[in-house]
């Protein structure tokens, strides 16, 4: 069939929201032959019904913040523009749920939220990041420490199948898929399983006032110690960061949120525990923020408690040993992101990988490459060892056997 036939079967679900392709819709270099902006599930279920008749390749966008990570897509035939997909359906303040459409800005649903004194507790380290893409990509800040990570705020989820059934699981819907947990699952598949239209999610009341005591030490491994201390305590921090940049020294900050009060006593306390030349203040603005800008490597790198001060005194080393500059921060429960300028040499990044990969893994962690340079992608193993590969291969011939949804984009290929 002509592309003009098939654009004109998509054209007939979404009318004029369906145009060829450009360069702009280019995903990581890979460029599709359509673009389509379904306003609804039920849209989005006929996109991709259509998409299999024609046996299309899809790739779901939001805002296109986080298109850069993970792998470039094997084949793009359709881009599924879901910003069409947008606007709060529920908010029970009653109950702490609300109920929204994926393709909704977190800024506009933590607006939303606010007009009744609540939040969703997820700092959104990209200002325009829909909630699709959020959850596709399991982005998750400083807070988790309190409030745990997105899968932890998820509780009901809507999507639509490679084949175009639409299926739902999770609280807060009327249709239940039995036998796995979808919410969970899709949560950082990364397009690979179905196409996030809706979720439901857990709100918490707004804090009244914030204060962040911190300090800064002479090392990571210092910082370490300092925040396993915090988090020992029995102040209950909203997050506890620990940040080590390339070169100089290294720093804490705890977050502490609720009514004024209480807030003051904890930081005071917190202030005791970091020691005597720590500060109180208001929450900087470079507290939620990867140590990596556009272009660069980055790395996000999981581990125990106690594997933090060893992975910040390895990556220091492991910068100063191969050249370059390695600057690392994120939450001292055991979630860090590593960053490396974008000019560094593919092989020396690739041999700095491997260490702090030996490092975490005596840790029970992970490390994994978020974005990075084309040439870096191609001499890299991005995802690393992961547990349980077959079984997620499985998952995907059960749900998507054509592999037409995001190929090649996530871990091992799928």
């Amino acid at each position: 069939m002509t592309g003009a036939a098939v654009l004109d079967d998509l054209g007939k679900v979404v009318d004029d929201r369906v145009r060829p392709a450009g360069d702009e819709d280019a995903i990581e270099g890979v460029r599709p032959s359509y673009c389509a902006t379904p306003s609804s599930t039920e849209e989005t279920a006929e996109l991709l019904r259509v998409a299999a008749q024609h046996s299309l390749h899809v790739v779901a966008r939001g805002a296109g913040t986080k298109q850069h990570w993970g792998k470039p897509p094997l084949r793009v035939d359709l881009v599924v523009d879901l910003t069409g997909v947008a606007g709060v359906v529920e908010h029970a303040a009653g109950d702490l749920i609300t109920i929204v459409r994926a393709g909704t800005a977190v800024t506009d649903l933590q607006a939303t939220l606010a007009e009744n004194d609540q939040q969703l507790a997820l700092d959104a380290r990209f200002a325009a990041a829909t909630v699709g893409g959020t959850v596709a990509t399991n982005t998750s800040g400083p807070r988790r420490v309190l409030y745990g990570t997105l899968r932890d705020l998820l509780i009901g989820i809507t999507f639509v199948r490679a084949d175009g059934v639409v299926a739902k699981a999770g609280g807060r819907v009327v249709k239940n898929v039995a036998g796995y947990d979808f919410a969970k699952l899709l949560t950082g598949s990364y397009g690979t399983l179905g196409v996030i239209t809706e979720v439901a999610l857990r709100c918490h009341p707004l804090p009244r006032t914030r204060r962040v005591a911190s300090i800064e030490v002479p090392d990571g491994e210092v910082a370490a110690d300092l925040a396993r201390r915090v988090l020992c305590s029995q102040i209950v921090p909203s997050a506890v960061e620990v940040t080590q940049p390339a070169t100089g020294p290294a720093s804490v900050g705890v977050l502490l949120e609720g009514v004024e009060a209480g807030v003051g006593a904890r930081a005071e306390v917190a202030r005791e525990l970091l020691g005597v030349t720590s500060q109180i203040g208001d929450l900087p603005g470079s507290f939620d923020s990867y140590p990596f800008g556009p272009g660069d490597v980055g790395l996000k790198i999981s581990t125990t408690l106690s594997g933090v001060g060893p992975v910040l005194k390895s990556a220091r080393g492991v910068g100063d040993r191969h050249g370059v500059p390695v600057s690392v921060g994120g939450s001292a429960a055991g979630v860090l992101y590593a960053g490396m300028p974008a000019d560094s040499d593919p092989a020396v990044v690739e041999r700095v990988l491997a260490e702090l990969r030996a490092i975490a893994g005596a840790y029970d962690g992970t490390v994994v490459v978020l974005t990075a340079p084309a040439a870096t992608r191609r001499a890299l193993d991005m995802w690393g060892p992961i547990r349980g590969l077959d079984l997620m291969r499985r998952l995907k011939d059960q749900l998507d056997p054509e592999h037409r949804l995001s190929p090649g984009r996530f871990v091992g290929g799928i």
